[in-house]
């Protein structure tokens, strides 16, 4: 409650929890970000069981097929953040224009005009960069699938021709038209309660679904996913390269958004980039801080030193030694508190770090727990992380990672029951 009796916004209530107070509930996260979200037909499934119209679904992230969650199915869930952004998807077309298209499993949804797929002779579904049907395929989404998954184009390597220009060809400075849509979506979300969470754009340092850069028609550097990893090792000059322009280019656009919305925002996205692994790393905590930190600081330092923005970071899989280098990058929030993965102990995680990062996420399972276990598992679950990890605030509940297609309704509806339980 407010000094004045009032009772507080879910934006207050997710701010009290940013700054390590202990707040009067459990902020909840659902949709605010791309790895917070809901497969679309989750989404759809939610509404029919909650008794909400019948209508199709927008998806609102189309690599991953993650479904818009409305206002009233947040209302219902209890949500507290909302996405605030431009409408910039992955494959390099703006949501806008929607029209019908039936996925593969059969549901009826809404997707951008310039979704433009073409389905092939084995029924899996290409999609096309910038909604270009004459430019190759960026990605695919196999038969049985429910989301796509990049299509690696690279072009054949010359090592005596290599320029790391060419894996910067993706980021560009902000047009005035861009930082208009910028002003025009934060005066249309003035007076909304919830924490506005934005993903500028460009801060993603060799995040590897960005690689493959699949929203260019015919992209040029190195593009392989296995390429960029061991080029990471064997080609460092060339990503330090790329790292410190692309932080140049990002830091231009940052200033340029903050003069046109300036602290409309609570959360920004930073980086989806992993380090971790189901069992271990990626690289070790030593090529972390000589390749990659020194980036995050200058991209957090900027933020911290001119903005109230908080700085959001996605990454997986089993990352406990990185956390102390996490926090010193200047990091003020952690996603998905993958706890399931090796040495993620979640009461360790909290007695160490939980004063100097906020966990955002590891709510529940979405490997195993919510999309296999009972409703009674679910809860169990819930209840026993919303205990540890609330405790002096600097926590919002999420799942680990994206609710999965597939998982029972009853499952994700028992998820939502719980945490109202325990806010109770």
């Amino acid at each position: 409650m407010n000094k004045d009796g009032s009772e507080k916004t879910p934006k207050q209530i997710l701010r009290q929890s940013l700054n390590h107070l202990e707040a009067d509930r459990v902020p909840v996260d659902f949709g605010g970000t791309g790895q917070t979200g809901m497969h679309i037909s989750c989404v759809a499934a939610l509404r029919r069981y909650y008794g909400l119209e019948e209508r199709p679904v927008k998806a609102v992230e189309p690599y991953q097929m993650l479904g818009e969650i409305d206002d009233e199915l947040k209302a219902i869930i209890g949500i507290d953040t909302q996405p605030a952004d431009i409408g910039n998807t992955m494959f390099g077309f703006r949501n806008e224009n929607w029209k019908e298209w039936e996925a593969p499993w059969g549901q009826v949804i809404l997707v951008a005009e310039k979704f433009q797929t073409l389905r092939n002779d084995n029924g899996d579904v290409l999609i096309f960069p910038q909604g270009d049907p004459d430019a190759p395929a960026s990605a695919k989404m196999p038969k049985s699938s429910y989301f796509f998954d990049a299509i690696i184009r690279q072009m054949p390597l010359d090592e005596t021709r290599l320029d790391p220009e060419d894996n910067l060809e993706e980021f560009t400075r902000f047009s005035d038209a861009d930082l208009d849509r910028w002003k025009s979506i934060i005066n249309r979300l003035e007076d909304n309660p919830r924490a506005l969470i934005a993903n500028i754009g460009g801060t993603a340092l060799g995040d590897i679904a960005l690689v493959p850069a699949v929203n260019l028609k015919n992209p040029k550097g190195i593009r392989d996913i296995s390429e960029w990893y061991m080029s990471t090792l064997s080609r460092r000059n060339y990503i330090h390269y790329v790292f410190d322009k692309q932080c140049d280019i990002a830091i231009q656009n940052l200033n340029s958004v903050y003069m046109a919305i300036g602290n409309a925002v609570d959360v920004v996205f930073i980086c989806g980039t992993d380090f971790g692994t189901q069992n271990s790393a990626f690289c070790s905590v030593e090529t972390f801080r000589e390749l990659w930190m020194p980036y995050y600081q200058r991209i957090n330092g900027w933020i911290h030193a001119h903005t109230s923005w908080k700085t959001f970071k996605h990454c997986c899989g089993s990352i406990q030694p990185f956390m102390p280098s996490l926090i010193e990058s200047g990091f003020d929030i952690l996603n998905p508190v993958q706890y399931n993965a090796a040495n993620m102990d979640i009461r360790q995680l909290k007695n160490r770090f939980g004063d100097q990062i906020v966990f955002w996420g590891g709510g529940v399972d979405t490997q195993k727990i919510l999309p296999f276990g009972t409703p009674e598992e679910v809860r169990g679950e819930v209840l026993h992380q919303c205990e540890i990890l609330s405790k002096n605030g600097g926590f919002v509940f999420s799942s680990v990672h994206n609710v999965q297609a597939n998982t029972p309704v009853s499952n994700i509806a028992a998820m939502v029951d719980a945490v109202r339980e325990f806010n109770t």
